[in-house]
């Protein structure tokens, strides 16, 4: 009997008290663990924040690019608008003045034929006006004349007017009771101006 005391005092002095967790230590690791597991989500919310933001100054520096880009396409088209326009209106203005060169010069060369129907009809005798050539002569003078007037073809106002070079050639100086010095005595040959521009001069005689 005494043996088995003895041994077991010995079993009970070599087994080592096992060492048991307070309920406060359990809160307190679990306190810990959930604060670490915070801060692995904040470090995961963090890191994601700063990829949106990352992505969102790449997407607005993109948006940026794209907005320059159709600025500058905007202006270049403007820009080609208002040459073309330009060109447009210059090349509008050199037909114009094309179309008026051509005109001119047709115009200057109906008016010697104008000048030799006028003068044939002054040469018509007094008793053969009424015949059929003479009038026939008179209806051709006068269709001719109505469409030089169509087309803005004036004569130039001479006998009575006062001399203008910008209008009138002077070719002599004549005496004149009716008219004053500087005034228009005589029409030697008709001017005509197509459009307010001067295609022939009026050659005329001027009071000295």
């Amino acid at each position: 009997m005494a043996d088995e005391k003895d041994i077991k005092k010995e079993i009970e002095i070599e087994t080592p008290e096992e060492e048991l967790e307070t309920p406060a230590e359990e809160t307190e690791a679990e306190v810990e663990e959930a604060s670490e597991e915070t801060e692995k989500v904040q470090e995961e919310e963090a890191k994601e924040d700063k990829k949106a933001f990352k992505k969102k100054q790449k997407a607005d520096k993109k948006q940026d690019a794209m907005k320059e880009k159709i600025e500058e396409l905007e202006d270049k088209v403007r820009r080609q608008m208002a040459e073309f326009d330009n060109f447009r209106k210059r090349t509008d203005k050199e037909k114009t003045a094309m179309f008026e060169t051509g005109a001119k010069s047709v115009i200057e060369k109906i008016l010697p034929v104008v000048d030799n129907f006028e003068r044939g009809l002054a040469t018509i005798p007094e008793e053969e006006k009424g015949t059929p050539f003479a009038e026939g002569m008179e209806m051709i003078y006068r269709q001719l004349m109505t469409e030089l007037d169509k087309m803005e073809v004036k004569v130039i106002p001479a006998v009575g007017e006062e001399f203008d070079p910008a209008l009138h050639n002077a070719v002599m100086q004549v005496e004149s009771d009716e008219y004053e010095s500087g005034v228009i005595a005589q029409e030697l040959l008709k001017g005509y101006t197509y459009r307010d521009a001067v295609v022939r001069h009026s050659m005329v005689a001027v009071v000295a």
